[in-house]
């Protein structure tokens, strides 16, 4: 990796119908590429966020094949950028159920990693159920994988409260945290997570997020961001659909390490 380069990170606010969000993602991935961007990323279910948990299910794809997979493989090509999927549905064993998938794609097309959200929120405050447990199969498996940007780390929405998961990625340039943040939970944690994600592992943070209210009545926190390995917030957005751009300098993390190793430091 040398030598500067633009990310986006897209906000959407999604619908129910999957025709409808991609086509708003396909305008958004163009608005990106046409700024520079060379890796884009979009958010947690930008292909739907339904009226149902069940409806995700409905629209579940088979790894490899689907108008969802397709969409992105073509997206990323036509658009000559690397694209973060956000995440989509896949098939698991359990017909009720899917795995919350992140894939990745290089500027050819090419499908170059897959993750499979580790961990499922829970939440319950009397007024707000979450429960993603029913509808959702977990992953197992931390994917990181080297890019022409860097070693990139892939990690969904709630995964940003587990740092274990980021230290086996150790030492990575960018970490992926595509999100869809509830309003409650973001406006308490969202940013305070991000950035301590990026201090604690020295690098870049790149968070899509969903950010609105959708058709289910959810409001999503949005607030998309791009954070420096010193945990400054290069870029942001509140609500609504757009692009954040910012741009990524592999020399900051040189430095910061340099700087304050504490990487080297660690212990366990």
């Amino acid at each position: 990796m040398s030598g500067t380069f633009k990310v986006a990170a897209i906000q959407m606010v999604s619908e129910p119908e999957v025709a409808a969000n991609m086509a708003r993602a396909d305008a958004l991935i163009a608005q990106a590429a046409a700024q520079g961007a060379e890796l884009v990323g979009l958010p947690e279910y930008f292909c739907i966020l339904g009226r149902r948990d069940s409806d995700k299910v409905k629209v579940r794809e088979a790894d490899g094949e689907g108008p969802i997979q397709r969409f992105l493989s073509e997206a990323a090509a036509r658009h000559r950028v690397w694209l973060i999927g956000g995440t989509i549905p896949l098939a698991c064993p359990d017909p009720d159920k899917v795995w919350n998938s992140c894939l990745v794609f290089d500027d050819q097309g090419r499908r170059v990693a897959r993750y499979d959200k580790i961990h499922l929120f829970g939440f319950d405050n009397g007024a707000e159920r979450y429960q993603e447990n029913r509808s959702i199969e977990a992953g197992s498996q931390p994917v990181a994988f080297e890019s022409p940007f860097g070693r990139i780390g892939l990690s969904i929405c709630y995964d940003i409260r587990f740092p274990e998961l980021y230290r086996a990625y150790a030492p990575v340039d960018l970490i992926f945290a595509p999100s869809s943040f509830t309003a409650t939970t973001g406006k308490a944690h969202w940013s305070t997570l991000l950035r301590a994600r990026a201090i604690e592992n020295l690098c870049y943070v790149i968070a899509p997020a969903q950010g609105g209210l959708h058709a289910n009545g959810r409001e999503t926190h949005g607030h998309s961001m791009v954070i420096d390995p010193w945990g400054v917030v290069l870029a942001g957005q509140d609500v609504g659909e757009g692009v954040i751009m910012a741009e990524i300098d592999p020399e900051a993390i040189k430095n910061c390490r340099s700087m304050l190793p504490a990487l080297e430091h660690r212990v366990l």
